[in-house]
C-alpha cells in the first residue's frame, strides 16, 4: 500500500468508526418485514446506495424471489459480496420487548428481525464499499454484489439462479465474502470456509397388517424399520478432522399411522437426515444409503429431499488469498485472529463454492438469530464494518505492491 493511503486512512479510521454508516444502514433494512420470499424494498434500497457509488445494477424477479445483481469495475480479478435480506418469521409478538420490524438501539444493542441474520452484515458490506471504492480501482477488480430474498426458505430461487446467471455470462468468481453471522461471542472470533452437505431421506416399508395374537400371519413393518434403523446407524462414517466434521445420521421420525395396541402395523415411514463431509458427494451418499437400506429390505421405497452439497474451500496459493485476507483484517481490527471452522447448517456458500472460487463467511454474533428479541452489541457490527473494509483495500494493497515489486 502506497504511503498516501496508508497515512489517510489512518488519520480517518477513528472518525469513519464513529460515524458508523452501517448502524444507519442496518436500520433502515431492518424496519423492512422481509419474510422469505418477500424482499420488502431493501434490495431497492441498495441498489439506489450503489448505484450513486457507480455500480451497474439489475434486479431479477424469479418465481417471487428477488436477486440483486451490482457490478463495478472491469478487471480481471473478480471479488464478490454475497448476503440475503430475507429474515424468518418474528414468532409470538407477545414475547418481543419492542416491535420486530422497529429496530430498537438500548444498551449499546441493536434488536430487531435480522440483528444477527443478518441484514448488518448486509449493512457492514455497504459501509465499507463506500468506504474502500475511493481507494480501489476499476481496472485492476470486477466487484459484485450478489443479494437475494431467498436463503432461508427453501433457496431454489436466490442464490442458485444467480450462479446459474453468471455461469452463463462465462463469469468466474475468483473470491466470494457471504456475511453469515459466524461469531460465537464477538465479531472476528470465528470464520466459516465450508460446510457439511445435507441430505434428507424418506423410507417407506411395506409389511402385512394383522393381529398380534397371530404374528405368523403378519409382517411386522416396525421391526423392518428398526433394522434399517440400525443398520444406518451402525455405519462407521468418517469421523472428520479439525478443519471439517465428520458425517453424521440422525432418525428424526418413525410414522406407522393410527395406533391400535392389538394390531401389528403393515406400514411405517422412516425419517432421517444426514449431514455429509467433504468425503461424499450427493451422489455418492444417495449410492451408499440406497445399498444399506435395500441391504435390509430390497422393497422399501426410498426418496430424497432438500439436498444441499458440502464444500470447503482452502488456502490458495494464487496472488490473492481470500482466508489470509480475512485473518489479516479480523487481526488488525481485534487483536486476535479467528478460528477457522466448517460446524454448522447449510449456507450459500454452496453455490458459489468451486475449485476456483474461494468462499469465507465472516459475520456477527450468531447467539440469538431466529430467536424473539434477536439482537447484537453495536460494537459487533462497527468491527464488521471495518473488517470488511479491510478486506476490500487488500484487493488495491496487492496491486500496488506487484506494481511496485515490478
Amino acid at each position: 500500500m502506497t504511503q498516501s493511503l496508508t497515512s489517510s486512512l489512518a488519520k480517518s479510521s477513528y472518525v469513519q468508526s464513529a460515524l458508523a454508516h452501517s448502524i444507519h444502514f442496518a436500520e433502515v433494512l431492518m424496519a423492512r418485514p422481509s419474510i422469505t420470499p418477500v424482499d420488502a424494498g431493501c434490495q431497492s434500497y441498495l441498489m439506489h446506495r450503489l448505484e450513486k457509488l457507480g455500480f451497474e445494477c439489475e434486479i431479477h424477479q424469479v418465481e417471487g424471489v428477488k436477486n440483486l445483481i451490482a457490478k463495478w469495475g472491469t478487471g480481471d480479478q473478480h471479488f464478490a459480496f454475497s448476503g440475503h435480506t430475507d429474515v424468518v418469521p418474528p414468532g409470538p409478538l407477545e414475547k418481543w420487548h419492542s416491535p420486530p420490524f422497529c429496530p430498537v438501539i438500548s444498551q449499546n444493542k441493536l434488536y430487531g428481525r435480522g440483528a444477527a441474520d443478518m441484514k448488518t452484515g448486509i449493512a457492514a458490506m455497504l459501509a465499507a464499499t463506500e468506504r474502500a471504492l475511493t481507494y480501489m480501482n476499476k481496472q485492476d477488480v470486477t466487484f459484485w454484489w450478489l443479494i437475494t430474498s431467498d436463503e432461508e426458505g427453501e433457496a431454489e430461487w436466490g442464490s442458485r439462479w444467480i450462479r446459474t446467471y453468471l455461469d452463463q455470462q462465462n463469469i468466474t468468481l475468483d473470491m466470494c465474502l457471504i456475511g453469515e453471522p459466524t461469531a460465537s461471542h464477538h465479531t472476528g472470533d470465528t470464520i466459516k470456509i465450508g460446510r457439511r452437505g445435507s441430505l434428507s431421506v424418506t423410507v417407506n416399508v411395506k409389511g402385512k397388517q394383522g393381529h398380534v395374537a397371530y404374528p405368523k400371519t403378519a409382517t411386522n413393518a416396525i421391526h423392518t424399520a428398526s433394522n434399517i434403523i440400525q443398520k444406518l446407524t451402525q455405519y462407521p462414517f468418517d469421523e472428520g478432522s479439525d478443519d471439517f466434521p465428520g458425517t453424521s445420521l440422525q432418525v428424526t421420525h418413525l410414522y406407522t399411522g393410527d395406533f391400535t395396541d392389538n394390531i401389528v402395523p403393515g406400514a411405517a415411514r422412516i425419517e432421517f437426515n444426514v449431514r455429509y463431509s467433504w468425503q461424499f458427494t450427493q451422489e455418492s451418499l444417495i449410492l451408499l444409503l440406497s445399498k444399506l437400506i435395500h441391504s435390509v429390505d430390497e422393497r422399501a421405497d426410498i426418496s430424497f429431499s432438500r439436498p444441499c452439497e458440502s464444500y470447503i474451500s482452502k488456502p490458495s496459493d494464487n496472488d490473492v488469498c481470500l482466508i489470509n485476507s480475512v485473518e489479516r483484517a479480523i487481526k488488525k481490527a481485534t487483536g486476535r485472529y479467528p478460528v477457522i471452522s466448517t460446524s454448522g447448517g447449510t449456507s450459500d456458500g454452496r453455490f458459489f463454492a468451486s475449485a476456483h472460487t474461494q468462499v469465507v463467511e465472516v459475520g456477527v454474533p450468531n447467539t440469538t438469530i431466529h430467536q424473539v428479541n434477536e439482537h447484537i452489541h453495536l460494537s459487533d457490527l462497527v468491527t464488521l464494518e471495518d473488517i470488511y473494509t479491510d478486506v476490500l483495500l487488500s484487493l488495491t494493497e496487492y496491486k500496488e505492491e506487484r506494481h511496485t515489486t515490478t
